[in-house]
């Protein structure tokens, strides 16, 4: 039995925590540790911090949370700031640490980071030990090697959904054996604090599985997630259940093995059935990601042919502060600004107005989603922006999300618009449904006003579907 390092990374979480549960399984005392790695801290490419405050809020909690855990288990998280390649190698030399233990991730950035610790601690004597933990479908139990992973999701849930196994998922530890260190200045040090913010979620495991108690047993919402889940006003038209997902509060076996206990004990019905099939769709891109590696990055998505994208940083920069004009895209981009989150509806549609009506570069819209949304997931932000920009795996050529048609559709009374756009809330909803509407030829022809610096749409016109 010998010292060694937890690395808390993408699996914020003491239960179903498999690389947790073996580090304590193997060793005589453990480090637990987290670190706030610098590159989240550096601005992107369109010159917007990589995590933003809301989502640095989110992230906060969750790591404080984890942290107040791992104390009741007489244990304690050592916070960091800095780079994990130099902190990881630099701590397992100071303490004589003999293996480090990790969830693993599947993108190329974090996999870079991953090879270099282990090359550093290679040097040391000392072992690093790699744990898949972020999906539903563990990776040796799916019927096909990642060489012929299904570039379509339909074909790859036919031959998984079948299978009917998922690993059950591991017990918290009772208790966790570690090692005596100051950690409270070791905190205070990495420079984090809890900010004000308009976040409507608390980050956290605690949270997590409170969440996925009330929307399963305590309201049953859960009954009807399939006819709601398009919904755009307040926190029950869907599971929510992404934010901590994204961070690993909560693993995605958790809730699997939830709904098979409510289909037990309550009923099983088509949206008990949708919420996974949700989950399979993450899964989905999670090993798209992991076989397409950095081409979901790429102008050219995992597509062959070379398609014209607009550079133009004044129309992007309308779009990412909500003043296109458009009153569907204008409030579902307020509410992510403000809160950090904004529907799966909304996400199609901001997007797919990004990159099919302005034609603007669709990575600079993948990157400021990095920035702003609290549930940001590398694999599935990129490869859903991807799918709707028209380079990725989607087996249906030119999708293309109408915005006018969509607000008449998911918010036909126009609620959702009036609820982040006040500034037009008394105009009727039939403006917010027709490319003209917002013009001011329409508004004086039907006698409205709207305040003079609110923005004329900078698109009159919705594509042919």
């Amino acid at each position: 039995m010998e010292i060694s390092l937890f690395w808390f990374r993408n699996d914020l979480r003491l239960s179903d925590n498999e690389a947790l549960w073996k580090c304590v399984e193997k060793s005589s005392a453990v480090l637990p540790v987290f670190i706030f790695e610098d590159r989240l801290f550096e601005q992107n490419s369109i010159g917007f911090q990589r995590i933003g405050h809301n989502r640095l809020q989110f992230l906060s909690e969750s790591v404080f949370n984890l942290r107040s855990d791992l104390q009741l288990l007489g244990s304690n998280l050592l916070i960091l700031r800095g780079k994990a390649t130099e902190i990881i190698p630099a701590l397992a030399e100071k303490y004589h640490i003999r293996h480090v233990f990790a969830s693993l991730y599947w993108t190329p950035e974090e996999t870079a980071e991953e090879n270099l610790v282990e090359a550093r601690l290679q040097k040391l004597k000392c072992r690093f030990h790699g744990f898949n933990s972020e999906t539903l479908i563990h990776p040796e139990d799916l019927p096909f090697p990642m060489a012929a992973f299904p570039n379509v999701f339909t074909r790859f849930r036919k031959e998984v959904e079948p299978l009917n196994f998922i690993r059950k998922p591991f017990p918290a530890p009772a208790f966790i054996p570690t090692l005596k260190l100051d950690f409270d200045a070791a905190a205070e040090e990495a420079g984090i604090p809890l900010q004000n913010t308009a976040c409507p979620y608390r980050g956290g495991e605690r949270a997590g599985l409170q969440r996925t108690q009330y929307y399963l047993w305590e309201t049953r919402l859960v009954e009807k997630y399939k006819e709601t889940r398009n919904g755009l006003l307040g926190s029950d038209y869907s599971t929510k259940f992404s934010p901590w997902l994204s961070l690993g509060c909560i693993s995605p076996r958790t809730i699997y093995f939830e709904i098979k206990d409510f289909e037990r004990k309550v009923t099983a019905n088509e949206s008990t059935y949708w919420v996974v099939f949700e989950l399979l769709w993450r899964d989905y891109f999670k090993y798209m990601a992991k076989k397409s590696g950095a081409r979901i990055f790429q102008l050219s998505g995992l597509k062959e042919e070379k398609m014209v994208w607009s550079k133009d940083k004044e129309t992007f920069l309308r779009w990412a502060s909500g003043k296109t004009g458009n009153p569907f895209v204008d409030a579902n981009i307020k509410e992510m600004n403000e809160t950090g989150f904004m529907s799966n509806r909304g996400r199609q549609n901001v997007a797919s107005f990004l990159a099919k009506d302005l034609k603007i570069d669709w990575r600079w819209g993948a990157q400021y989603f990095e920035s702003q949304l609290i549930d940001y997931d590398c694999s599935s932000n990129w490869c859903n922006w991807t799918y709707v920009a028209g380079v990725g795996s989607d087996p249906r050529e030119n999708r293309y999300f109408n915005t006018w048609k969509q607000a008449g559709q998911y918010d036909p009374e126009g609620a959702y618009i009036r609820k982040w756009l006040p500034e037009i809330a008394h105009l009727p909803a039939m403006h917010f449904q027709k490319p003209d509407g917002m013009s001011l030829r329409f508004l004086n022809e039907n006698n409205q006003k709207v305040p003079d610096d609110f923005p004329q749409p900078m698109v009159t016109h919705a594509l042919p579907v």
